[in-house]
Order: C-alpha cells, then structure tokens, then sequence
C-alpha cells in the first residue's frame, strides 16, 4: 500500500519488481492486478472520467494517476 501512495502514476509502480502489476483478462477486463502477499493480489481500475489511452488504444500507464481499489483477493 506504501509503494501504491507513494508512486505518481502506474508506470512508476509496473517498475518495482515486486508488485507485478498486471492488466486481467477475461471477466476481470479492464482490472490490473498486483501482489500483496502470496496468494493474495489487490485488484485496481483507473479512476479517471476518461481513460488516457494510447494511440494503438491501450491504456497509457503513464498518465493514470488515480485508481480505484476493488479488492483483495486470491486471484488463481
């Protein structure tokens, strides 16, 4: 949770080997995933009017600086 303050947006904290943040596919679409602590991970959406996309449509990292926390779950 320290680290999730502490980062300005999600490119600054995909770069810290021990969140693997991820994107989630299937119904979890749209969600991204990072460790807590095995086997939990605590699933996160950008919380932004719009979402800042990429030209190829995908979402720019860099420019999320605001999420919302779904949950704390095991995810497998």
């Amino acid at each position: 949770m320290t680290q999730l303050a502490a980062a300005s947006n999600l490119a600054e904290l995909s770069k810290l080997p021990a969140t693997r943040l991820h994107p989630l596919v299937g119904d979890k679409k749209g969600k991204l995933s990072l460790d807590v602590k095995h086997p939990y991970r605590l699933l996160i959406e950008p919380d932004h009017p719009q979402l800042p996309l990429k030209e190829d449509g995908g979402l720019d990292w860099a420019k999320v600086t605001k999420v919302k926390i779904i949950e704390i779950t095991d995810t497998h």
